[in-house]
């Protein structure tokens, strides 16, 4: 007797849309096919709906510990099954730090039976864990090493090039890159004006970036390491990353695919505020470019949430950071509605490429044997973003008011159905992601 069978959808199997029945048993996925429904206690009849595998969001910030006003593992697990988002990649610059194997340990118990999504966790370069890295690939729920190049919310920070190059030797996972370079950023800081954020993207220019990204790729490909660039920003970085694939892997964000200056800023003032910045059109097209032509490799939310009270402080005092895991899927199912990327790329995105590059084992695919991790998307349904509709504890989005083409209405963790029709049902049981060893 299965546990529950999914009925009646367009399910994506094998590269292709297919009208198949998935069969879900003590949280795996068993069969795939014509089901009969005597065989299972329950069903989900997903008639006129698109059964994708579990997305995966590869970037947000949770906060805890250490800012959980803003944000804690429980309320942020909570905005990735309400948007759709079966899996998270969690960040470390916490308050401690996540950079030692007792503060990893201590953010794995603090996830325990309080998120709703799966997880894993980053753990934090420094200037003197080197020794720390070198056995992360050893670490229950590790999804692989940050670096942050230069400095953004938090105190972790690697900027000097021998110490970014020793934390490339000594890793034993994938590097995932927060790139601009610290010492231009320092430079340009004059270039800031008090109350005007408009002044943001000129200090966090295309230099600071394409600098950072530069020497990044120079010491990956020198020691034969993966780096993945995270929220790749400038047309530069695309035209150069573009031409330096292998070991080197990039994200875009859904934000930097929707929002662009000087609109954004008109509109949104420091809410709009993110590191590194959201820029003018030009940079805009050039990443859309990216992805038609598949040079990205992933899409994350950078989802890094402030209170309205500290976003609305006179800019630079305001922090930099936008919630976002609610409204990837929705943001991105409505460009794959405008025909901007197709169905199969958003899903190499937020699926099957996490998988590929991190190493993740039963995921990513709907297939016999994998983990029952679904999103179910009505590619219909237009929804309205609202503040009072966000599930972060920030209570607030920089879609607000937008409405968007397409829209989760059901997420499946481990074969149990934690989100239907933006109610959130049930315990948070989600569980460390598992990894292939090396």
């Amino acid at each position: 007797m299965l546990d529950l069978i999914i009925k009646n959808g367009m399910c994506f199997v094998d590269g292709k849309i297919q009208k198949l029945s998935i069969g879900i048993k003590n949280g795996k996925i068993i069969e795939i096919g014509e089901i009969k429904q005597e065989k299972s206690k329950n069903e989900f009849n997903a008639e006129n709906l698109t059964v994708l595998p579990g997305c995966i969001d590869t970037q947000v910030h949770f906060r805890e510990p250490g800012s959980t006003d803003a944000e804690d593992l429980h309320s942020g697990s909570r905005a990735a099954i309400a948007g759709g988002i079966t899996s998270v990649f969690e960040m470390p610059n916490t308050n401690p730090p996540t950079t030692t194997k007792d503060e990893f340990n201590k953010k794995l118990s603090l996830a325990k039976n309080r998120m709703y999504c799966n997880y894993a966790f980053y753990f934090g370069a420094t200037p003197d864990n080197f020794d720390e890295l070198a056995k992360v690939n050893e670490i229950e729920g590790c999804c692989g090493i940050k670096l942050f190049a230069g400095s953004s919310t938090g105190n972790l920070l690697v900027d000097k090039e021998e110490d970014i190059e020793k934390v490339f030797e000594h890793a034993s996972k994938v590097v995932s890159v927060h790139s601009e370079d610290e010492e231009i950023l320092n430079l340009r800081k004059k270039l800031r004006e008090k109350n005007n954020v408009k002044t943001h993207p000129i200090w966090r220019n295309e230099e600071v970036a394409m600098s950072s990204t530069r020497r990044i790729v120079k010491i990956a490909n020198r020691l034969n390491k993966k780096a993945h660039i995270l929220h790749v920003t400038t047309k530069e970085e695309v035209n150069f990353l573009s031409q330096h694939k292998g070991n080197i892997t990039f994200e875009i964000t859904p934000q930097h695919l929707t929002l662009h200056a000087p609109d954004c800023y008109d509109k949104l003032g420091t809410y709009a505020q993110m590191n590194p910045p959201l820029r003018d059109k030009h940079h805009y097209d050039r990443l859309w470019y990216g992805v038609r032509n598949n040079f990205n490799d992933t899409i994350g939310s950078d989802h890094a949430p402030h209170l309205k009270v500290n976003k609305e402080k006179e800019y630079p005092n305001s922090p930099s950071g936008m919630p976002g895991v609610q409204t990837l899927m929705p943001v991105m199912l409505n460009h794959v509605n405008d025909k901007k990327l197709s169905l199969n790329q958003l899903i190499n995105l937020v699926c099957e490429n996490p998988v590929k590059i991190f190493g993740i084992k039963n995921k990513g695919f709907i297939k016999e044997g994998y983990d029952a991790d679904l999103t179910i998307v009505d590619m219909n349904k237009t929804i309205e973003i609202k503040n009072s509709n966000i599930e972060s504890k920030c209570g607030w989005s920089p879609f607000d008011g937008y409405k968007f083409k397409g829209s989760p209405v059901a997420t499946i963790i481990d074969g149990k159905v934690k989100m239907e029709k933006g109610k959130i049902i049930g315990d948070p049981e989600g569980l460390p992601i598992v990894f292939k060893k090396k």
